[in-house]
């Protein structure tokens, strides 16, 4: 089953890596129409920044509760189903096969898509072999995407890097969500798989997660919608 179109303006995705509430609404009303779709973290989630989801949906934004479940088949299960009531629009779970299965099947009759995390973008081959991987980046990458896959997962977050690949693979059967997004120019932080806007949308990706290049800019606004018109452009 083939995704539903995505509406332009909800492509970027402006994650909400911030302290609280109250700095996280700061941000909000700043960005005001120039962002449709947000990002709700650990930092942000574990300040009550859950509380927000409800709010954001009431108003017309779209929530991507990035949480990367991870536990027993029947943890998951349940932190599913309560997410599936919160009014979000998408969950992030690791990429393991029971625990994708069980968030599958928790989600059932639903809005929530699940978004399967396949490799994080702060790691490199060095940084699985050392984890005791056998597989580097591209090959874990793309033997999680097939299980994933399989398993009716809804989406894929990954690397801008892997985004060609991963459309060979799953064709257009899936949502591509891809953070370590970087405009040109920006600082690349602890991200080591990077890619610019317009880039990461012509590799394939349908969602651009974006962080620090908006919320540390001297002007949040401006900066989403250059990114914005970057996508757009992209897109023609």
């Amino acid at each position: 089953m083939q995704p539903a179109k995505i509406a332009q303006r909800e492509r970027l995705i402006v994650a909400l890596d911030l302290p609280g509430t109250e700095s996280a609404e700061a941000m909000i009303a700043q960005l005001g129409d120039s962002v449709a779709f947000y990002k709700i973290g650990y930092q942000l989630a574990y300040a009550g920044g859950l509380s927000l989801v409800a709010k954001l949906a009431d108003r017309g934004k779209k929530v991507f509760i990035d949480l990367k479940l991870h536990d027993i088949g029947n943890t998951v299960a349940r932190g599913v189903e309560s997410i599936a009531r919160s009014g979000a629009t998408f969950l992030t779970v690791h990429a393991y096969p029971q625990t994708m299965k069980a968030a599958v099947e928790a989600r059932a009759g639903s809005n929530l898509k699940i978004l399967a995390v396949t490799v994080l973008t702060s790691y490199d081959d060095d940084d699985l072999h050392a984890a005791g991987y056998r597989l580097g980046v591209s090959d874990l990458v793309a033997a999680r995407a097939q299980q994933a896959q399989v398993l009716g997962v809804d989406g894929l977050v990954c690397s801008a890097e892997e985004a060609a690949s991963l459309r060979k693979i799953v064709g257009h059967q899936m949502y591509l969500v891809t953070p370590g997004i970087r405009p040109a120019g920006a600082a690349t932080g602890d991200q080591k798989r990077i890619m610019t806007p317009a880039r990461a949308i012509a590799a394939g990706a349908d969602y651009l997660v974006v962080g620090r290049p908006v919320l540390e800019a001297a002007d949040p606004k401006a900066v989403a919608e250059a990114i914005q018109a970057e996508i757009a452009q992209a897109l023609d």
